[in-house]
């Protein structure tokens, strides 16, 4: 049995493989085979004053691209010279256009070609390969998304989502650098996801979250590349989200993860955005970038403790990462009811790892 040959029946289905987890074969090709080939959270329409150098996911896939303002319009661009190849913009600035360090070629703030000095007798140039390439770019609401090569469609990833909270306003959830923060996770990429993925876990891992969370309530659904865990409320007086007239469920906290690694976690407060980086097989990275939508509903409900959550997860996880390399341990079987997201998941690895 392949190491990702995973059964479409969950009642039949036995999970990942832990050389999954264990062989850096693995890890490496993941880096082409998953995350160049779908969408990574590249920074916010905010921040973006004219001209803003990023990586596509740092430290893993590194690309560097560069996003510029022209009037209103956004472009993402490579941010390497079609010259000789060096980084054009180091750090955010403003200018009317992009002038490369080295040997002096520009730019225009949409990556076309304008000028090289030295060049008169060059023949077929320019051309289109002198141009900046541009690349696969998305907007949602404050949120900006680029990636290397997408499988699919921004829209496909982020569809059940734009969909199922298009009653929000997405631009008045307010970037918050304190709140925010970087966990360094010793363990697996995939196992901290598969772990967000289930609820299974909360009555015995999260005590605190288990009094604020309907747990026979909690439900799990998927979609394509996609999946979304709903929680409701335990007590008439928590906090909840003020949902559309006719709906009359009490939801403490909507948690979509866009896969392979973003976790948009909606709380009556705001959202919580975490970007989970790989770095090493047994060593990850996760983001927490919080947007503030009400300041008052801080601290309180679902969302009131999430750094105690975190490091309660971080122990779980990293106690995992440790078992799964036990000669004793190769594979294990899904609940039905409660690890639809985790089934989905590895599916999806599956599929993208042939």
């Amino acid at each position: 049995m392949s190491v990702s040959d995973i059964n479409p029946d969950i009642a039949r289905a036995e999970t990942l493989a832990s050389d999954f987890y264990t062989d850096e074969k693995y890890f490496r090709e993941s880096k082409e085979k998953i995350f160049a080939r779908t969408w990574q959270l590249v920074g916010t329409k905010d921040e973006i004053n004219n001209l803003k150098p990023h990586l596509i996911l740092e430290d893993f896939l590194d690309e560097p691209i560069l996003i510029s303002r022209d009037g209103e319009r956004l472009h993402c661009l490579s941010n390497v010279c079609t010259h000789r190849g060096k980084i054009l913009i180091e750090e955010a600035c403003k200018a009317g256009g992009i002038r490369c360090g080295y040997h002096g070629r520009r730019f225009d703030l949409s990556g076309k070609f304008l000028s090289m000095p030295e060049f008169d007798r060059v023949e077929n140039f320019p051309s289109e390969r002198d141009d900046l390439p541009e690349i696969p770019f998305a907007v949602w609401g404050n949120l900006l998304f680029a990636s290397v090569d997408p499988i699919a469609p921004f829209d496909e990833f982020i569809a059940p989502a734009r969909a199922r909270l298009n009653w929000l306003n997405l631009h008045d959830f307010k970037f918050s650098e304190t709140l925010s923060r970087d966990y360094f996770v010793n363990a697996h990429w995939a196992l901290y996801c598969e772990n967000y993925l289930e609820g299974f876990h909360i009555p015995f891992v999260h005590h605190g979250l288990n009094q604020t969370i309907d747990y026979g309530a909690y439900m799990t659904e998927t979609f394509r590349f996609a999946s979304l865990q709903t929680g409701v409320a335990k007590a008439a007086d928590e906090d909840a989200f003020d949902l559309p007239a006719g709906s009359s469920e009490k939801i403490a906290a909507f948690y979509f993860f866009v896969f392979p690694n973003l976790m948009l976690n909606f709380y009556p407060w705001g959202l919580s955005v975490n970007v989970v980086k790989p770095l090493q097989p047994d060593l990850t990275k996760v983001s927490y970038l919080t947007f503030v939508a009400d300041e008052s509903k801080l601290n309180r409900g679902a969302g009131a403790d999430l750094h105690r959550v975190e490091i309660e997860d971080q122990a779980v996880v990293e106690s995992v990462q440790k078992g799964i390399r036990s000669r004793f341990y190769d594979r294990g079987r899904y609940s039905p009811a409660r690890e639809q997201g985790t089934h989905h998941f590895h599916r999806l690895i599956a599929e993208f790892m042939i």
